[in-house]
């Protein structure tokens, strides 16, 4: 029996709608993050005095600074699975960019966008 090198039709096809599916949940993270952000930047009070002013101001960078983290990753979360999406398409979609094997099912459900299998990951460590 030859070992499999690329994934059916069908199983792409499976792959392809997990990956919409987590776009779309990914796209509106992102968007209720940047509308977080927004509200954040707008709700600034100016009654409060000295040093509960100064702790509010710290609290508040501290969570425009989380936040903005956040949604640098939720973007590139979104990048990669729309490369993935764009490999499904020109046929490389689940082979390993180091062992050029088939990256297994189950890893590919877990981690939709991955591009290296478990051995080439643990390998890299």
């Amino acid at each position: 029996m030859t070992e499999k090198t690329k994934y059916s039709p069908d199983e792409l096809k499976e792959f392809e709608d997990l990956i919409h599916e987590k776009l779309e949940n990914a796209k509106n993270e992102l968007q209720a993050l940047r509308g977080s952000l927004t509200r954040s930047a707008d709700e600034g009070t100016d009654d409060t005095f000295g040093n509960v002013k100064t702790l509010e101001d710290g609290a508040d960078t501290a969570e425009k600074e989380q936040l903005s983290q956040l949604a640098a990753r939720q973007q590139k979360f979104i990048n990669n699975l729309e490369n993935a999406l764009v490999r499904i398409k020109n046929g490389t979609y689940g082979i390993c960019v180091d062992t050029g094997k088939l990256i297994s099912k189950e890893r590919l459900r877990a981690v939709p966008h991955t591009m290296h299998s478990i051995e080439a990951k643990l390998g890299k460590k």
